[in-house]
C-alpha cells in the first residue's frame, strides 16, 4: 500500500489514540510501525485477535499489564557474561512477573482479583470461554519464577541489595553494625570527656569519607592525636580521626570492602542465571509485546463501543450506522454507506458544509482500520473486505514551491491513482473534476470514473456537478447519494441518504445569509431550463424521501409496539396455563383428600349404623341418627358449592327486572327451559318448574324465553295442579316417625302443597320428647317453601303442631 494516502484519510490520529492505549514501550513500537495489511488472512486473524482481547476485557475486567520492560539488551550482555546492575536485574524480574502472571491468567479460565495490593488468581469454571489466539499466545510464555524469586529477594531497589541475599552478606552486615557501634560508643567517651570538651568546636561525631571524625579547634590541632581528614571552609575546625579508633576504622573499611565483593558477587550469580535463560526471556518480551498492542486494540474498540466488521472477499463493503471515529461520540451523526453489490461507484451530491467530505473520509478510514486489524465504530451487521491499494485525493494541496494549481495538485493524484488502481483497489475523491471550467470538469470527471470502474474498483466520490447526477442516473453500476438539508431551517442534518441526486441549495443558502432577492432570481433566470427541470425533480423527490421517511419511522414504530404486545399477551398466556396448572394439581390433592376424609368418615358411619341395630330404644335409636345426619350435613357444607356459584352465570346480558307465574324462561348455565311457579320481585328470586323438577332460582341465572311453551306441556302443568289441588289434604301427621322419615314426608308434602295452591298448612309432629319438633323447625327455617312458620295455638293442635304458611 502507498502510505502517502494514509495521513490524508487521518490514520495517524487512530494510530495516536491506539498508542496511548498501550501499556509498555514494546506495544507502543509495535503501533508506531502500525501499517495496513492486504493479506485477507493476516487481516482477519488480527481482527479476531482484536475481538478476543475485547471480550476478555468486558468479561474479566483488568488484566495486568505492567511491568513489561524492554530487557532485551540485558539479557544478552549477561548471556555474554557481564555483571548486571541492580537495576537492570530489577526490569528482568519485574518482566519475569508480568510473564507468570499473563500465563496464568490468559492461558487458562482465571480471574485476577484484588486484596489490598496484591493481585490474585481466582479459578473459573467456564469451558465455554475459548480465546485460541490470546491463549496461545500466553500458553507460550516461559516462566522462571526460581530465578524471579532469587532476584526479588535478593534485590531490594536500585541501589539496595537485600540482607537475605547471602548468608555471608548478612555476617558482614550484622559486623559492620557492631564496629559501628563500637566506634560510636568509643568517640563518645572522647567527646563527653571534661578533657575533650575544651578542644571540640561542637560535642559531635562526623563522617569525612568513610572514617569517623570529631570537629576540633584548629588552635588545638597539637593536642588531639589523631589524622586530619577535613577543615572547615573558614580553616577554624579541623575534622580529626583520634588514633584511638584508627584501627578501629580500618576494620569498618575492611569489612565494607568485603560487602562490596559479596555483593558483586550476588549480582554475578543472579546475572549469570538470567544470561542462562537468554533466548527464552527474548522469546517472552515479543509474545508480551504482541499481547499488550492486542488489549490495546480491545481498549480503544471499547472506548470507541467499536465491533469487529464481517471479513469477506467479494470486493464490497456495507457500513452500517458508521460513527467518525475522530468526531464527539455524542455529536456525530451515524450513516450507512455500502458499495459493491448493486453499484461501484458511489456519488455523492449536496450544499457545502452539509457533511460529504466527513462520509468520504469515513468510508477510508474505516477500511485502512479493518486492515490494521482494529474494529470500526459501526453497528452489528458491518461488513469490510480486503484491498490491495486505498487511494484518496481529499483537499487542496497545491503548492507554490513546485508550481501547482489547485487543479493542477488535484490531477497530479489522480494520475497517479490511474496508473495504479486495480480490480481490488478503493478510490476516493473530494469534489471530483473541480478547479477549472465546470463544463470541461464534468467531462473530465466522468473520464476519470469510466476508467476507475473498467479497472473493476470501487470508487465514491463528492461532486456538485449536475451532468454527474445525470451520469449517475444514467449508468447502471453508478449511484447517487445525497447528504440531507434542512429545507425548513436552511441547515445541514449531516444524513446520508443513497439512491437520491441531492440539491446544492446554493440560492436557499445565498438567501439565508442575506444576499438581496432580485439577485437570486436574476441567477435563476441564467440557468438552463434542464437544470432547473433537474433541480424541481429533485426538490420533488426529497419531498417525497422525507415524507415516506416519516412513515416508515411510524411503521416501525407500530411494529415494535405490536411486538411489544404480542410478547406481553404470550408472557400472559403462559403465566395462565402455568396458574392453571398448578390450580388442576392443587385440586386434584384436595379432591383427593376429600375423597380419602369422605371415604374415612363413610365407614365411621356405617360402623355406628351397624351398632344402631343393636340398640332397642326407638328414640335413642332416632337422636344417634338425627345426630348422625347434621354431623354428615356439616362436613357436606363446607365442600358445596352455593346454588348462586352453579347458577348465576358470571356475565349477564340483561337484569330481570318483574316475572310472572306461567311466563316461560330459560336457566342460563343449566341450558334448561323452565316455567315460572311463583315469583319475589323484591327478592329477586322465582319457583322455577322444570321438567319435574321445581328450583327456587335468583332473577340473575334466569333469561325470559322469547317463544310460548307447548301446549301439552301447558296442559300437563295445570292437570297436575288441578289434581294436586283437589288431593291434597292441609294437613300432614308425622306421629310415630323418626325424624329422618319426617322429613323426607314432609319435604314431599309442602312440595305439593305448593304445587296445589295451599297457603298454610299443618305439621301433626306430636308433644314427646320434643325432637320431632324441633328438628321440623330447624329444616323448615331453610326450606323454599315455608314463607313462615308458627307452633299451633288453642283450638288448632297446641304445642304438638306447627302452622306453615306456604310462599
Amino acid at each position: 500500500m502507498d502510505n502517502k494516502y494514509f495521513n490524508v484519510l487521518e490514520l495517524e490520529k487512530i494510530i495516536d489514540l491506539l498508542s496511548q492505549k498501550a501499556s509498555s514501550e514494546l506495544g507502543r513500537n509495535i503501533i508506531k510501525n502500525l501499517e495496513p495489511m492486504s493479506d485477507y488472512y493476516k487481516v482477519k486473524n488480527s481482527l479476531e485477535e482484536t475481538s478476543e482481547a475485547q471480550s476478555i476485557l468486558i468479561k474479566r475486567g483488568h488484566i495486568p499489564l505492567a511491568g513489561i520492560n524492554d530487557i532485551a539488551n540485558y539479557t544478552k550482555r549477561a548471556e555474554l557474561g557481564a555483571v548486571l546492575d541492580a537495576a537492570s536485574l530489577l526490569k528482568v524480574c519485574d518482566t519475569m512477573r508480568a510473564s507468570r502472571l499473563i500465563s496464568n491468567i490468559l492461558s487458562k479460565n482465571i480471574k485476577v482479583e484484588t486484596f489490598g495490593n496484591e493481585e490474585t488468581s481466582v479459578w473459573q469454571n467456564d469451558d465455554t470461554i475459548n480465546y485460541p489466539i490470546i491463549q496461545s499466545l500466553a500458553s507460550s510464555l516461559y516462566i522462571h519464577k526460581d530465578i524471579e524469586e532469587d532476584i526479588g529477594n535478593a534485590i531490594v531497589s536500585e541501589i539496595e541489595i537485600s540482607d537475605s541475599a547471602s548468608s555471608e552478606l548478612r555476617n558482614i552486615r550484622r559486623k559492620i553494625i557492631q564496629k559501628n557501634q563500637s566506634i560510636r560508643s568509643r568517640l563518645n567517651t572522647i567527646i563527653s570527656s571534661t578533657t575533650y570538651q575544651k578542644y571540640l568546636q561542637d560535642a559531635i561525631i562526623s563522617m569525612r569519607g568513610d572514617r569517623f571524625v570529631v570537629p576540633v579547634k584548629s588552635e588545638y590541632r597539637s593536642v588531639v592525636n589523631g589524622i586530619v581528614h577535613d577543615q572547615s571552609s573558614s580553616g577554624a575546625t579541623l575534622f580529626i580521626e583520634p588514633m584511638s579508633i584508627v584501627d578501629m576504622n580500618n576494620d569498618l573499611r575492611q569489612l565494607k570492602l568485603r560487602e562490596r565483593e559479596e555483593i558483586d558477587r550476588i549480582l554475578a550469580d543472579l546475572s549469570d542465571k538470567v544470561g542462562s535463560v537468554c533466548r527464552e526471556l527474548i522469546s517472552n518480551q515479543e509474545i508480551l509485546a504482541r499481547i499488550d498492542f492486542a488489549f490495546s486494540k480491545a481498549k480503544l474498540s471499547i472506548s470507541m463501543r467499536a465491533i469487529e466488521p464481517v471479513l469477506n472477499s467479494n470486493n464490497k463493503f456495507k457500513i452500517i450506522k458508521g460513527r467518525h471515529p475522530l468526531l464527539e461520540k455524542d455529536k456525530v451523526v451515524a450513516n450507512t454507506v455500502y458499495l459493491g453489490d448493486e453499484f461501484s461507484t458511489l456519488l455523492i451530491t449536496g450544499p457545502n458544509t452539509g457533511g460529504k467530505t466527513v462520509t468520504i473520509k469515513m468510508v477510508g478510514l474505516f477500511a485502512l482500520m479493518t486492515q490494521c486489524g482494529l474494529h470500526i465504530p459501526a453497528d452489528y451487521g458491518s461488513s469490510m473486505c480486503v484491498f490491495d491499494n486505498i487511494f484518496a485525493d481529499i483537499g487542496d494541496a497545491q503548492s507554490i514551491e513546485q508550481n501547482l494549481s489547485t487543479f493542477s495538485s488535484h490531477m497530479t493524484r489522480i494520475v497517479d491513482i490511474t496508473q495504479q488502481v486495480s480490480k481490488k483497489s478503493l478510490v476516493i475523491f473530494d469534489e471530483l473534476g473541480a478547479g477549472t471550467d465546470p463544463e470541461e470538469g464534468e467531462a473530465l470527471a466522468i473520464a476519470i470514473l469510466e476508467d476507475i470502474k473498467r479497472a473493476g474498483a470501487l470508487c465514491i466520490a463528492t461532486t456538485h456537478y449536475s451532468a454527474l447526477k445525470k451520469y449517475a442516473l444514467a449508468k447502471k453500476d453508478v449511484e447517487n447519494a445525497a447528504v440531507e438539508f434542512d429545507m425548513d431551517t436552511l441547515s445541514p442534518t449531516y444524513r446520508l441518504m443513497i439512491g437520491v441526486p441531492g440539491k446544492s441549495n446554493a440560492f436557499e443558502i445565498s438567501k439565508k445569509i442575506g444576499l438581496k432577492t432580485y439577485i437570486i432570481e436574476e441567477a435563476k433566470e441564467f440557468l438552463s431550463s434542464d437544470d432547473i427541470e433537474l433541480e424541481e425533480v429533485l426538490q420533488g423527490i426529497e419531498k417525497n424521501r422525507i415524507k415516506i421517511d416519516e412513515e416508515l419511522e411510524n411503521i416501525e414504530l407500530l411494529k415494535k409496539e405490536i411486538e411489544f404486545n404480542k410478547e406481553q399477551y404470550e408472557r400472559k398466556i403462559n403465566k395462565f396455563q402455568a396458574s392453571k396448572d398448578k390450580m388442576l394439581e392443587d385440586a386434584r390433592s384436595q379432591a383427593f383428600s376429600i375423597v380419602r376424609d369422605t371415604k374415612e368418615s363413610s365407614e365411621k358411619i356405617i360402623k355406628e349404623l351397624k351398632e344402631l341395630e343393636k340398640i332397642n330404644e326407638a328414640k335413642d335409636r332416632d337422636r344417634r341418627i338425627e345426630s348422625i345426619r347434621k354431623e354428615i350435613s356439616q362436613n357436606m357444607g363446607s365442600l358445596q358449592p352455593s346454588l348462586e356459584s352453579i347458577v348465576v352465570p358470571k356475565y349477564s346480558s340483561k337484569e330481570i327486572k318483574s316475572l310472572k307465574p306461567g311466563q316461560n324462561v330459560d336457566i342460563v348455565t343449566l341450558r334448561q327451559e323452565g316455567v315460572i311457579i311463583s315469583s319475589d320481585d323484591k327478592k329477586k328470586e322465582a319457583l322455577v318448574q322444570v321438567g319435574i323438577m321445581k328450583m327456587m332460582l335468583p332473577y340473575k341465572s334466569l333469561k325470559v324465553s322469547d317463544k310460548k311453551a307447548k301446549s301439552n306441556v301447558s296442559k300437563s302443568t295445570r292437570k297436575i295442579i288441578r289434581s294436586k289441588s283437589g288431593n291434597i289434604k292441609r294437613e300432614v301427621d308425622l306421629r310415630g316417625m323418626n325424624l329422618e322419615e319426617a322429613i323426607m314426608e314432609v319435604e314431599k308434602y309442602l312440595d305439593d302443597a305448593s304445587m296445589a295452591g295451599h297457603e298454610e298448612v299443618t305439621i301433626i309432629h306430636g308433644m314427646g320428647t320434643g325432637v320431632l319438633k324441633k328438628g321440623i323447625n330447624e329444616w323448615l327455617k331453610k326450606n323454599v317453601h315455608a314463607k313462615s312458620f308458627r307452633p299451633g295455638q288453642y283450638g288448632e293442635g297446641g304445642p304438638g303442631v306447627t302452622i306453615v304458611k306456604i310462599k
